[in-house]
């Protein structure tokens, strides 16, 4: 396995080459972030013809409090542009499970509402969800720390 520099550059001063474990680690962390998405949209989308992107919507709505967020703050959790995220609580205001509303504290923003059909839909997608996410990911970590494992991943995301 090469590198991530070169084999034929010197590396930064001071710095190591990746071990080849190292190099392993990051390379596998790089597919599985286009993987797993992957995954887990085409299960939910076959089995409840709902996309990852409007159950990550809902289910960052369920848990804010009054099952309401800012479109922007939605939009941020989600990690989507706000046209990309007004896009999809537009589908979703369609299904009846959505709805947007001015927001009190500034009248030029909107909130989008997770209305009782919405979590009515959530928990009914829930199932395959939490299934696909043992399957895809949380079956494959087994004799890791757990814990461990999700405060490093945290640590690299922050």
């Amino acid at each position: 396995m090469s590198q991530v520099t070169p084999p034929s550059a010197a590396p930064p001063h001071g710095q190591q080459p990746l071990t080849p474990d190292e190099e392993a680690l990051v390379r596998s962390l790089a597919r599985v972030i286009y993987a797993l998405p992957r995954a887990l949209d085409t299960d939910l989308v076959r089995e409840q013809r709902m996309p990852l992107i409007e159950y990550l919507t809902l289910m960052h709505l369920s848990e804010a409090p009054g099952r309401q967020l800012r479109m922007s703050d939605l939009a941020a959790v989600c990690e989507l542009s706000l046209s990309g995220m007004t896009r999809v609580v537009q589908r979703l205001e369609k299904q009846g499970i959505v709805q947007r509303i001015r927001s009190e504290q500034d009248a030029r923003g909107w909130n989008a509402v997770l209305t009782d059909s919405g979590f009515t839909r959530l928990t009914e997608a829930w199932p395959t969800n939490l299934a696909s996410v043992r399957r895809h990911f949380l079956d494959h970590l087994d004799g890791l720390d757990i814990k461990v494992l999700a405060a490093a991943l945290e640590n690299v995301a922050t």
